[in-house]
């Protein structure tokens, strides 16, 4: 059996955990907005610095508008959209309960996929799909939601806000990821011909850079965004995160999504939960308790079952 697909999925999920914990600390000193306009254009560069090394191009000869189209989109509802409210609920939440809201991404994607591309998972699919999210839920929940403003933000913070703001923010970017990964998957597959992952990345970059700096100098924020870097540490952080999240995260979900199911991807995206433990145990000194340990177990059956589904299938 060939589980690159899954592998790969498995990968995301591994990079979006230390993206988190990159992103939270940069948004903590220069605000998420700031995070998300600077790790598209470090994201940019490097695809680009790759591309040219491994290809001698930075786009495909046979790439057409449609393809084009549908990825500009997938960045606009994905990375500008999507992950900017993820940026700032990472903020104002924290990443533990801001990661279990992103949990809700695999049905989300699963709801899309089915409308607009036709796909159709069998119950072994949708039992893993559930025994993952159960046990990415029940890590995740185990935080007291009124623990929720670790940071101690200032009023004045640009993230600063509610619970309820933050959840809502979580949904919303849970809703970006799953929509950017379908139309991602269309892009790719569907509008003549097909696309690699990486150039496909690359564009998905390319373009949603280009919308959020245009949108921050229509609103002002230009110099702002052009200030930041001049926090050293913020930008390090922002690097970091750029290179696990908008490159390596993004490339491998475009790889995964490409050769199985968009629901099923998305599933195994959303373990980074369970990836997250220990990073937050040795940057924030959280105790792992036995709940968190029976949940991580729970989502890895739960992953088991989706790596062999055909194999079950075959029983009956």
């Amino acid at each position: 059996m060939d589980y690159t697909g899954e592998i790969a999925a498995l990968t995301t999920a591994l990079c979006w955990s230390f993206t988190a914990i990159f992103f939270t600390e940069a948004g903590r000193r220069i605000g998420s907005f700031r995070v998300n306009s600077i790790r598209l254009l470090f994201a940019v560069s490097i695809y680009m610095i790759v591309l040219l090394a491994t290809t001698g191009r930075l786009f495909p000869e046979d790439l057409n508008r449609t393809q084009v189209f549908y990825l500009a989109l997938s960045g606009l509802i994905g990375l500008v959209i999507g992950d900017g409210a993820g940026f700032k609920a990472l903020v104002m939440i924290g990443p533990r309960i801001t990661t279990l809201l992103w949990g809700t991404a695999p049905i989300m994607a699963t709801i899309i996929a089915w409308v607009f591309l036709g796909e159709q998972l069998h119950l072994v699919h949708i039992a893993g799909v559930l025994i993952t999210i159960g046990g990415v839920s029940w890590v995740v929940a185990e935080r007291r939601f009124k623990n929720h403003n670790q940071f101690n933000l200032h009023s004045d913070h640009p993230d600063s806000g509610t619970l309820v703001r933050g959840v809502l923010l979580g949904l919303l970017a849970a809703l970006g990821q799953a929509a950017g990964l379908v139309l991602s998957k269309h892009a790719m597959l569907n509008v003549g011909g097909t696309l690699d992952a990486l150039p496909a990345s690359f564009i998905r970059m390319l373009s949603s850079a280009i919308m959020i700096w245009l949108f921050a100098a229509l609103r002002g924020r230009l110099l702002d965004n052009l200030r930041a870097f001049r926090n050293g540490t913020a930008m390090l952080l922002a690097l970091g995160g750029a290179v696990f999240g908008p490159f390596l995260g993004v490339w491998t979900s475009l790889i995964a999504v490409a050769r199985i199911p968009a629901g099923i991807a998305a599933t195994l995206n959303a373990t980074t939960p369970i990836w997250i433990i220990p990073n937050v145990v040795v940057y924030y000194k959280e105790k792992v308790s036995l709940r968190a340990v029976f949940g991580a177990i729970v989502a890895v059956g739960g992953v088991a079952v989706l790596f062999l589904a055909d194999d079950i299938l075959g029983l009956f």
